[in-house]
């Protein structure tokens, strides 16, 4: 049967550095890194384990109020330019390209176009129903 171990601090009196050698490397919380869960910034990532561990993905990042002015700022767009990319992929009806972008928000008139195009969005600027119109193409706007 094996007896109980003592503690370590009982075990060392009179013993001047009790086991870390020399004088200087158990000095204060500086030698771990801080107490607790001091310097678990930007560049912590050995306490990343525990931190995620104890809090979860909450404690990293931003949290707080928006700025009302910029919420819902955030709109899928697209250019005349990336359409035209695209153009031999799109289905067709004659001579025509039919492509229906209801899932962008607005398509802008930055590039130009290579063929006629009927297309279907929730908005268009002035700039790409010219072009649109110009190559002979139909613009229809959804809801």
């Amino acid at each position: 049967m094996v007896a109980n171990k003592r503690k370590k601090n009982t075990r060392m009196r009179a013993k001047t550095t009790h086991g870390y050698g020399s004088m200087k490397k158990n000095r204060g919380a500086g030698n771990r890194g801080g107490r607790g869960l001091a310097g678990t910034g930007k560049r912590a990532d050995q306490k990343k384990p525990t931190i995620l561990k104890l809090y979860g993905l909450s404690y990293f990042g931003k949290s707080g109020f928006k700025n009302q002015r910029r919420v819902g700022l955030k709109r899928k767009i697209i250019n005349i330019k990336d359409i035209n990319k695209t153009l031999n992929k799109l289905k067709k009806e004659g001579d025509t390209y039919i492509l229906d972008a209801s899932k962008y928000d607005r398509i802008l008139g930055t590039g130009k176009l290579e063929g006629k195009l009927k297309i279907t969005c929730k908005s268009f600027s002035k700039l790409a129903i010219d072009k649109i119109e110009k190559a002979g193409g139909e613009v229809i706007i959804c809801s």
